[in-house]
Order: C-alpha cells, then sequence, then structure tokens
C-alpha cells in the first residue's frame, strides 16, 4: 500500500505547500492535468476528500491536514538524511538554478561562480536570463537575484553586490544636436531608448527622485525597444538616444568619453543585488558553495 502511494502522497505535500496546482506541477516537474490526477486517485482509494479546490487557492480538508501532519515530520527527515549522506562526500556535487538579468549574471554572478566550477567539478550551475521577476517554483530555480528594495516576502535574502543606482546617459554628439535635458520631465521631448519588462509586456517607465526624497517617474518614447539592458547600452553609445542604465555598467564607456550623463542629481543609491531562496529551503552542498562565493564582504 505505501509503495503504490508514496509518489502520491508527495504529490499531495506539494500541493498542500504551495497552495496551487499550478506551481506543485512546476516543482514536481509534471503537467497540471497529472498532478490532478494523481490528486483525484489518491482521494479515490482512500475513500476521502484531502484537498479543497476553488477557483483561486487550493486548500487541505480537515482530513488531509491531519494526514499531512503525519507526512511532513517523515519527509523532513528522510530529506535530511539523504542530503546528510550527500554533503558527507568529499566533494559538493549538484546542480544549482539561478535566475537573474542578464547584468547581474554579468557583472556578479559569472566572476564569484566561475572559480567555484573550477575548484568543484561535480557542482553545476544553470542560469536563468529573465527580466519578469518570475516566481522560484515557476521557473524551477533554486534561488533569484534581485535589488534589495524588489526581494519577495517569505525569502531568506542575501546581499551579494554593492548599492546600485540607474543614470541617465548618451553620447556627445546626440547631447551636441539634441540639448541636454535638465529635469526627468524633459526627457518626453527626447529620443530614448526604451527596455520592455517580460512580466506583463509593458515599456520600463523611468525611476527618479527628486531632493526632497520625491519618486519621479517617466514614460519614454523612441525608435528602439529592448528586453535586456546591453543591447541598450549599445544604442545609447551609438548615438540613437538617451538610456537609463545601471552606473557600473555603464562606467567603462563613461571613462573612456564614449557616454556622458545627464540627471545625476536625480539619480539616487538603492540596495544593490541580493540572492533570494525559500525559507524552508535546506542548503545542498552545492548550493552551500555558491551561497559562499556569492556573499558580498565588506
Amino acid at each position: 500500500m505505501l509503495r503504490e502511494n508514496i509518489n502520491d502522497l508527495i504529490a499531495l505535500a506539494a500541493v498542500a505547500e504551495e497552495r496551487s496546482f499550478t506551481r506543485a506541477a512546476a516543482r514536481l516537474n509534471v503537467s497540471q492535468s497529472a498532478l490532478s490526477h494523481t490528486i483525484k486517485g489518491l482521494e479515490k482509494r482512500l475513500g476521502l476528500r484531502l484537498l479543497t479546490r476553488t477557483t483561486r487557492s487550493v486548500a487541505p480538508t480537515i482530513e488531509g491536514e491531519d494526514l499531512l501532519a503525519t507526512l511532513n515530520p517523515c519527509f523532513e527527515k528522510i530529506e535530511s538524511r539523504l542530503q546528510a549522506l550527500n554533503d558527507a562526500q568529499d566533494q559538493p556535487t549538484g546542480t544549482v538554478r539561478i535566475v537573474a538579468v542578464e547584468y547581474a549574471i554579468e557583472s556578479l554572478l559569472w566572476p564569484k561562480l566561475s572559480p567555484v566550477l573550477k575548484a568543484h567539478p561535480a557542482v553545476k550551475v544553470e542560469f536563468v536570463v529573465d527580466y519578469g521577476y518570475s516566481d522560484l517554483a515557476e521557473s524551477q530555480c533554486d534561488a533569484g537575484v534581485r535589488y534589495g528594495e524588489q526581494v519577495s516576502e517569505g525569502m531568506i535574502a542575501m546581499r551579494i553586490g554593492p548599492d546600485e543606482r540607474m543614470i541617465c546617459v548618451g553620447a556627445p554628439d546626440y547631447f551636441e544636436t539634441a540639448g541636454v535635458p535638465e529635469t526627468p520631465q524633459d526627457l518626453t521631448s527626447h529620443r530614448c531608448i526604451n527596455l520592455r519588462l517580460s512580466t506583463h509586456g509593458a515599456l520600463y517607465a523611468w525611476e527618479f527622485e527628486d531632493a526632497d526624497g520625491n519618486e519621479i517617474r517617466v514614460k519614454v518614447q523612441g525608435q528602439a525597444v529592448f528586453n535586456m539592458i546591453n543591447p541598450v547600452l549599445r544604442a545609447a553609445t551609438d548615438g540613437h538616444g538617451l538610456a537609463l542604465v545601471p552606473e557600473r555598467l555603464a562606467q567603462e564607456k563613461l571613462d573612456a568619453g564614449e557616454l556622458r550623463i545627464c540627471l545625476d542629481s536625480y539619480s539616487p543609491y538603492f540596495p544593490g543585488f541580493h540572492l533570494y531562496y525559500p525559507s524552508r529551503q535546506r542548503p545542498s552542498s552545492a548550493f552551500q558553495v555558491v551561497l559562499d562565493a556569492l556573499r558580498e564582504r565588506a
């Protein structure tokens, strides 16, 4: 009986924890319909209704809660023991999937993790580029990278980079022909290079701050639109308009005179990149060496 039901019980625990068939299916790497069929089969064999389903959420019934109260401690003990066996190996092993924007991957993740991969041949790291701030369960990733102010509640967050700021830049030739904006509102009369966010398909509204700390958001227009930041910087360097980019990303071109900054006083600093992951997650040996390598040190 146990052998027949063990996979179904794992599926039940996942749905109950995620409170969603969609997120649980992504976590278990199965289709939503297959997961629903599994739960229905388990309920039929037990003769009990284990989950209450609505159009917005899924929650355990009283019988489901009672069953899960017995199951979850057992699953945790098994997982803990398997992890202990894994950690006892001479070399860390496993795959870590991290979702981030390509700027974070190129400027922080890869420089810090390249030595890790050389030192630990059994560790694999998969980098997933995404500007949509996808849910970790939906993207099937172990961790993500966001600016500190954008990390979701209920996650463990660890700083991996210094404070950042977004700056408005343009090529010298552009400023000579189009002039220099004095305030963020002046940008509406300039050619600007847009970034489209994959979450909802909207164009990113440029964000600034005045001397009193009030937020200013400006929707800009231009001929070129990208969904990654590096091409935005390239287009600005080529003279196609103004761009709002991370200062560290543009620093080399600023130093070389290929770009100039404007609206400097309207560009405040904000918390830099943080690595985040579920609080319930017990770090694997591979994940632990990744954490140690990425942790920001003063």
